[in-house]
């Protein structure tokens, strides 16, 4: 990984700033589909109906199947006020940006987008942050609530923290009694300690991963010999650049970790989204809002 550095520009993103871009732009861009973004299950228990292939087994009724001899799923009926958490990675290697932002930048970004759509809805929005500085903001309503949520949200991640991703998804699983949905906002490197952790969750709420990537971590440029850091550990190492097979390397074992990420994320049964730094966050998040409401759209049609 490239040298840690944290970008000052003014990309930076105040909560004004924020908020006007989620409001107007976002939510313009949007325009009403709010539904593919936030479908959430309700807790009140619907009628029993036959399985029918493409149902989650996560709603199968064994009562029903046991006295039928013939599966069955119960559809939950969604509540009026939806319940939703973010889970934020605060660990070093976040602080790492080389284009328009950093990624925590845009990490919190995305998770502000999330937060500000939600309790436009007047649903529930609280917060759990990973590092040794661990944040908890508990679930309320309001504008006022989710301005103190973005502010807490809002502080570069410290030298030298290597995260918990998987002790805060877990804090998460505890705190979400309802069901809901869970945003878990991560540059996802190193070892997948929060793969179980993440299913876990998975099993009772909607889960949408965002995964935030920087150009260099997939690419290495030709500028000679780099000395490199790991913001993490602290570790140095010397990269010659300039040698052809070194960049090769270097670009094929960073597609193969971003591609197993991706495979991990969704046996887990999470949704995932990509978002880079060198790119416009709001055009990646729209074009997965009208993926996740086309895929939802096909499996409705599926059951009827």
């Amino acid at each position: 990984m490239p040298r840690s550095a944290r970008v000052t520009s003014p990309s930076r993103t105040p909560i004004a700033q924020l908020q006007l871009t989620v409001l107007r732009r976002l939510d313009g861009l949007l325009a009403g589909d709010h539904a593919g973004l936030f479908p959430g299950h309700g807790t009140e228990r619907g009628e029993a109906r036959p399985y029918v292939a493409g149902d989650d087994p996560r709603h199968i009724d064994w009562s029903v199947t046991a006295r039928t001899h013939e599966p069955h799923v119960r559809d939950t009926i969604a509540d009026h006020e939806l319940e939703l958490w973010l889970v934020v990675d605060r660990s070093s290697s976040l602080a790492f940006g080389t284009a328009r932002s950093t990624k925590y930048e845009v990490a919190w970004a995305a998770a502000g987008a999330f937060a500000l759509l939600a309790a436009k809805g007047g649903n529930r929005v609280g917060a759990v942050t990973s590092g040794r500085q661990r944040r908890i903001v508990p679930a309320r309503s309001g504008a006022a609530h989710v301005g103190s949520l973005l502010s807490a949200l809002h502080e570069t991640p410290a030298d030298g923290d290597p995260g918990d991703l998987a002790g805060a998804l877990e804090m998460a699983r505890r705190l979400a009694r309802r069901r809901g949905m869970v945003v878990v906002v991560s540059d996802f490197l190193g070892a997948p300690t929060w793969e179980r952790s993440l299913r876990a969750l998975a099993q009772r709420h909607e889960v949408v991963s965002v995964e935030v990537v920087d150009q260099r971590e997939n690419a290495l440029p030709t500028v000679g010999l780099v000395s490199v850091t790991d913001p993490e550990t602290g570790r140095r190492r010397l990269v010659d650049t300039s040698d052809p097979s070194v960049r090769e390397r270097y670009a094929i074992r960073t597609e193969r970790a971003r591609a197993d990420v991706a495979a991990r994320l969704r046996s887990c049964g999470a949704d995932h989204i990509t978002l880079r730094t060198d790119r416009d966050w709001v055009f990646d998040l729209v074009r997965f809002v009208a993926g996740r409401r086309q895929r939802v759209t096909a499996s409705a049609r599926t059951l009827r």
